[in-house]
């Protein structure tokens, strides 16, 4: 065959040199099961709920827990000293709300003159932002000065056509104040805190008098196998363990906080600065939050006994880098030796547990998510649960 034959060959022709053959796909094979999916997704909607709706009753229990996860080393030491576990049990606690209420008792006076500095404080600070503002004509003034014509405008041509007959005007009186209604509810509201208090208290003297009692059941339920056994006994102690070290790392921190918190204000000449010591020692044990809190209330009270905006941005800068240098520094290399969480993993459970119960799941929230971690991996099916969990 020649080569005109060839290019006249309708057949025959030439190879496209922009055509490549495609790559081989690689697929990953997954097996997905929609009704086992479906059934996964219903039993977590249902707990959300059920932890919602049962808050009332978990709370309390949550918060016995960890107390008596937090005594409990003091409690087994008095023990080994052939001191009863109801007598040591009763006299720590007993020993807890005495202190506390021994030092509400004594700062009772600076804190009530602290509360009633908070409403003069913040009027005083719009005030000032109103005559700062006043000073110069911004946008929002010739706004309100535009509505304020319109306005008149409307009233002036209202009254020249006059009222729309049979029309009825409606006068809404507010209720008057009724000091029982109030006395009625804010006596029901502290009935029901002590109760709650009561409850942990109870809760967390029983907890601390059965010892091991309630491990060895869990180890007993466990199965008869041995090695089952044995991965349930370290799962527990190994929740008993960080929870004992991160509530020990909280607690170590917050004292920190407290104590450089009230003497870098009482150094800058601000009042009551023992009671912002002990107001940024409890509100640090509240995650991002309770430093945002203390840094803003101390800098609108620092506003009011000084009457200077830069006095009281400093105050609020001195609390918040107080919390910052304790919060990434000293915190975070603690932290990490009392638990193995992702930083984002601890976030995003913060975010979940504070949108379930408020300031009480930021307080639990990664005492859950620590116990929530070590079950999972010991489970074979949850433990990739606890592999995004882990740092």
């Amino acid at each position: 065959m020649t080569e005109e034959t060839i290019a006249d060959d309708p057949v025959v022709a030439e190879p496209d040199v922009t055509d490549f053959p495609e790559p081989e796909r690689f697929l990953l094979h997954m097996p997905v099961d929609v009704r086992n999916m479906s059934l996964v997704l219903l039993a977590i909607l249902v707990s959300l709920f059920v932890l919602q709706w049962a808050r009332v009753v978990l709370i309390p229990i949550m918060l016995s827990v960890l107390f008596s996860y937090a005594f409990s080393p003091l409690v087994n030491w008095m023990e080994t000293r052939r001191v009863p576990r109801w007598l040591s049990s009763a006299v720590l606690l007993l020993g807890i709300l005495g202190a506390m209420v021994s030092g509400a008792y004594q700062l009772r006076l600076e804190a009530a003159q602290l509360i009633e500095a908070l409403p003069a404080a913040a009027q005083k600070l719009g005030q000032a932002l109103r005559s700062g503002s006043g000073k110069s004509n911004s946008a929002l003034e010739t706004v309100q000065k535009a509505a304020a014509q319109i306005e008149q405008a409307t009233r002036e041509s209202a009254a020249v056509t006059g009222p729309n007959r049979g029309a009825t005007r409606v006068v809404i009186e507010a209720p008057r104040f009724n000091i029982k209604d109030y006395l009625w509810t804010g006596t029901i509201g502290l009935l029901a805190l002590l109760g709650q208090i009561a409850v942990v208290v109870f809760l967390t003297y029983f907890l601390m008098l059965s010892g091991d009692t309630f491990r060895r059941k869990l180890v007993k339920l466990a199965g008869p196998s041995l090695s089952k056994k044995k991965i349930t006994l370290q799962a527990l102690h190994e929740i008993a363990g960080q929870i004992q070290r991160y509530l020990q790392v909280q607690l170590l921190t917050s004292l920190l906080v407290g104590v450089l918190t009230a003497v870098a204000l009482m150094l800058l000449g601000l009042d009551n600065a023992a009671v912002w010591g002990v107001v940024a020692c409890v509100l640090n044990l509240i995650p991002y939050i309770g430093s945002l809190v203390t840094a803003a209330a101390s800098a609108l009270v620092a506003f009011l006994q000084f009457g200077s905006i830069n006095m009281a941005m400093a105050v609020g800068g001195t609390s918040i880098v107080i919390h910052t240098l304790v919060g990434n520094l000293l915190t975070p290399w603690l932290t990490s030796r009392a638990s193995r969480l992702s930083p984002v993993a601890v976030f995003m459970g913060l975010l979940a547990w504070g949108w379930l119960w408020g300031v009480w799941g930021l307080l639990l929230g990664i005492p859950i998510l620590m116990i929530v971690k070590s079950v999972c991996d010991r489970v074979e099916d949850l433990k990739p649960i606890g592999e995004f969990l882990g740092s």
